[in-house]
């Protein structure tokens, strides 16, 4: 178990700062391939499509709402549980540490609306709320062996999975991914600056 996760420490320490954005945006335009493909097939008109995704201010306070929810639980377990077991090898520190704000949340923002797409918008809608969730843990595979990230990434599915069958809107969970992916990115940004200054 820490075998392999340390082997994955070793790969992400090797790779260049470049290679891990370049992998990073290969994954989200593979992700919004396998959409686009799967959605021309499984929807029967563009209509059903399109009803996804209408934009009014719940986006806003019900997305921003689990957003703070996550983002103050997520805090609460690093405060309380030892470093180790929310190691998730390095992968997030490498990626966001150095990258400027904007580029911070257009990353953000590219993962939210490709993950959102695919898992809600295309899975979930035509093969239910669990499947969705357990192909969106296995796609955070690098988790398996930290029980309280895989933990933490199934509850989130399901968690984002139940706002979009109460509210059929891709923008209110795509909002949600953002501002949690974002807040953790921004927070990383921080770490790192003021490591810089010591």
């Amino acid at each position: 178990m820490n075998i392999v996760m340390s082997r994955q420490a070793d790969i992400i320490k090797r790779m260049a700062d470049k290679e891990i954005m370049i992998h990073l945006y290969l994954t989200q335009i593979m992700l919004l391939l396998v959409s686009i493909i799967l959605a021309f097939f499984l929807f029967e008109d563009v209509e059903s499509f399109i009803s996804m995704w209408s934009f009014h201010p719940s986006i806003f306070y019900i997305g921003g709402s689990i957003a703070i929810g996550v983002i103050v639980v997520d805090l609460l377990l690093e405060r309380w549980l030892p470093k180790e077991m929310l190691d998730d090898g390095g992968i997030n520190k490498r990626m966001f540490e150095k990258l400027n704000i904007i580029h911070i949340l257009f990353v953000c923002f590219l993962i939210s609306f490709t993950e959102e797409l695919l898992f809600r918008g295309i899975l979930q809608t035509h093969f239910g709320l669990y499947i969705a969730s357990i192909v969106f843990a296995l796609l955070h595979i690098r988790y398996l062996y930290k029980w309280v990230l895989l933990l933490s990434v199934v509850v989130l599915s399901f968690l984002l999975g139940i706002v979009f069958e109460n509210t059929g809107n891709l923008w209110v969970t795509i909002f949600a991914h953002f501002m949690i992916d974002a807040v953790f990115a921004l927070k990383l940004k921080i770490e790192y600056i003021k490591s810089l200054r010591k």
